[in-house]
């Protein structure tokens, strides 16, 4: 029975595939830094239109794919795709849809115009990056979630999954990081976010403004750990996150070499 300690990095971009903001490196460098240190690491992100599948030899796994997303009475099907990182032994997962997450441009179209859409993106992400580990039969450690996209997970997890025992004994960190966008999320966006009877109106407060800084606020609500991945986060959430009882906090540190994640991983999986 190994006893090493797994962790799950659940993010929207990651370096080499799709880099967005900074932190897209980061991410990369700490799922190798804790791989190296002798964690059991997988990675799941979607598999955006722009991330070129024969450069990074992406290929689905049959196992896994087929996996239907249920969103307010709608079903999604999922097709899952693995590819290794470069000089890492650690893959990275690919959440892909035909119509969701197919399209040649991330979250705007050709001429900048933000996707209607990117609501029931985000909440199909959210549930379908779950839904893939339940279906991994792997429970997590840490799940380190980064990126505005991922905001609604740690939620899930402490209330949508909260009798799944995969989710069991793993402990949520989240990531705040720099604002990318000033658009809503539409008007439908907590009523998608609301996949069962555990995901109340008290649970959906925090991101009720349906905006990028609620996306960060309510991931940050949710999880046991908190930590900036930028000097640009917003000013608000940074005073409001920077010291909360009970939660592990790592504030950001430009000239750091990551081991204050490291740590903070080893504390939180005891």
């Amino acid at each position: 029975m190994s006893t090493k300690k797994r962790i799950l990095f659940i993010a929207n971009e990651m370096s080499p595939y799709l880099e967005l903001t900074d932190f897209a490196e980061i991410i990369n460098k700490l799922a190798v830094k804790s791989n190296d240190t002798g964690m059991e690491v997988r990675c799941i992100m979607p598999r955006f239109g722009i991330i070129n599948e024969r450069r990074h030899r992406l290929h689905e796994v049959v196992r896994l794919s087929g996996i239907n997303v249920s969103i307010d009475n709608d079903d999604y099907p999922l097709m899952i795709k693995v590819a290794s990182l470069p000089n890492a032994r650690l893959q990275i997962y690919f959440l892909d849809n035909e119509d969701y997450f197919k399209r040649k441009s991330v979250f705007t179209d050709e001429k900048e115009k933000w996707f209607d859409d990117n609501g029931l993106r985000t909440v199909l992400f959210c549930k379908g990056a779950l839904e893939t580990v339940k279906k991994f039969g792997w429970p997590p450690d840490i799940i380190h979630c980064s990126g505005w996209m991922t905001g609604l997970i740690p939620m899930f997890i402490k209330n949508a999954y909260k009798k799944e025992p995969v989710f069991g004994n793993c402990k949520v960190v989240y990531t705040i990081g720099e604002n990318t966008f000033k658009e809503k999320l539409g008007a439908d966006f907590l009523k998608l976010a609301t996949i069962n009877d555990y995901v109340t109106k008290k649970e959906l407060e925090p991101f009720k403004d349906i905006n990028n800084a609620a996306m960060f606020r309510g991931g940050a609500t949710f999880a046991d750990a908190v930590t900036f991945g930028t000097d640009k986060a917003d000013k608000k959430l940074v005073e409001e996150f920077s010291k909360v009882k009970g939660k592990k906090i790592v504030k950001y540190n430009a000239e750091g070499d990551l081991t204050d994640y490291l740590q903070l991983y080893t504390d939180l999986a005891k």
